[in-house]
């Protein structure tokens, strides 16, 4: 697969790997666009929310540049990409818009400031995960700003959440998440068993139905059957290393 392909890349790490966190009690997964989420962390997330845990998104741009129409109406594509990733979020077993968070920004525009580590901080500190999902901000040619821009405002807001001194202007306790585990990996370390939450995860991913064209690459039938192929297949190379047939691949870091 191309490096620069959503969510999930080929596992080439040589060292050990983990599997399988125990089953938090909640999990927060920041996401640059509607549907990053889904590609990233879908199956891992729905695993989890059968076995009771709560799962929130946060998703930091308006998603108002995913679309191949040079005449698309940008604020109606706004708002149905706004649909579409609550409805993502229900069929991954949240539990509706109000644990969908957003932070607003413009799509394409992101970057790593203080405003928004401290809301991402902020959101942190409010829904007390013991998990944080996101991009990795160290993965090799990843072409897409707001990606690499995601994964550094994530790591910076999570040393802001837990220390007491960074924007006491919230009102909120310091939270520390026991775990991060970082999606689109440079380095692969940890694998999640997915088996019994691929369809879920692709029914999740059938909701963003304005990218089927422009991400998954199917303007038909056809070509989504084709994309649901390519994804089953690369899940399950994902799982093979750790005896899965069927995988979400992560950086994990713990110790936060």
């Amino acid at each position: 697969m191309n490096a620069n392909d959503p969510g999930q890349p080929p596992v080439t790490a040589a060292g050990s790997i983990s599997t399988n966190l125990a089953v938090p009690r909640i999990a927060l997964a920041i996401g640059a666009h509607p549907d990053d989420i889904e590609f990233g962390a879908g199956g891992t997330l729905a695993k989890w929310a059968q076995a009771g845990c709560e799962i929130h998104h946060l998703v930091l741009t308006d998603g108002s540049k995913g679309t191949w129409d040079p005449t698309a109406d940008t604020a109606a594509l706004v708002a149905r990409r706004s649909r579409e990733q609550v409805e993502a979020h229900i069929r991954l077993g949240g539990h509706g818009a109000n644990d969908v968070h957003w932070l607003g920004r413009v799509d394409g525009e992101l970057v790593a400031d203080i405003p928004g580590r401290s809301e991402i901080a902020r959101v942190i500190r409010a829904v007390k995960p013991d998990v944080v999902l996101s991009h990795d901000p160290w993965k090799r040619y990843r072409l897409h700003p707001d990606h690499r821009e995601t994964g550094r405002l994530v790591c910076d807001a999570i040393v802001a959440a837990r220390d007491p001194h960074f924007h006491p202007e919230h009102g909120l306790d310091p939270h520390r998440p026991l775990h991060l585990l970082l999606w689109e990996a440079d380095e692969v370390n940890h694998i999640e068993d997915v088996e019994a939450t691929v369809d879920i995860k692709l029914h999740a991913l059938d909701a963003h139905e304005s990218q089927f064209e422009s991400t998954m690459k199917a303007t038909d039938d056809d070509g989504l059957a084709a994309f649901r192929e390519r994804m089953h297949q690369r899940l399950a190379d994902i799982g093979a290393p750790a005896g899965f047939s069927a995988g979400e691949a992560f950086h994990l870091m713990s110790q936060l």
